[in-house]
């Protein structure tokens, strides 16, 4: 059975730093696409960051226009582990952060939550002003 564990939520004041953890466990994704996504109270849940493997040892990565530049999305495969680190953040980063893996390769489909097949639980993360 698959899992996907999210770890490293929590309140933060504007302009701090967060890292997220994802634990997989069931099989690996090495060759796969993981993500990041997030849902805001009220909002629909968007799309944040995303690896793929595109060559021999070699990812792509994908950021929303909101992330770039602050976020960074890394796995280290050989902890079966993505991560998400999170800097300057801000109340608009406040959400429920979702990590996801999917059965599909490559970078057409980075962005589409629909092609994600395993989800984790979520973990908050909450930015104070």
């Amino acid at each position: 059975q698959v899992q996907l564990v999210e770890s490293g939520g929590g309140l933060v004041q504007a302009g701090g730093s967060l890292r997220l953890s994802c634990a997989v466990s069931g099989r690996t994704f090495s060759n796969n696409i993981m993500g990041w996504f997030r849902q805001a109270p009220g909002k629909e849940r968007e799309f944040v960051a995303a690896t793929t493997r595109i060559g021999f040892n070699t990812y792509y990565k994908h950021y929303a226009d909101s992330a770039k530049g602050r976020f960074t999305c890394s796995r280290d495969n050989a902890k079966n582990t993505l991560y998400l680190q999170m800097n300057s953040l801000q109340p608009g980063d406040t959400a429920v952060y979702y990590c996801a893996a999917s059965d599909y390769s490559g970078s057409d489909f980075i962005r589409d939550q629909y092609r994600y097949n395993y989800w984790g639980q979520g973990t908050q993360v909450t930015v104070s002003s």
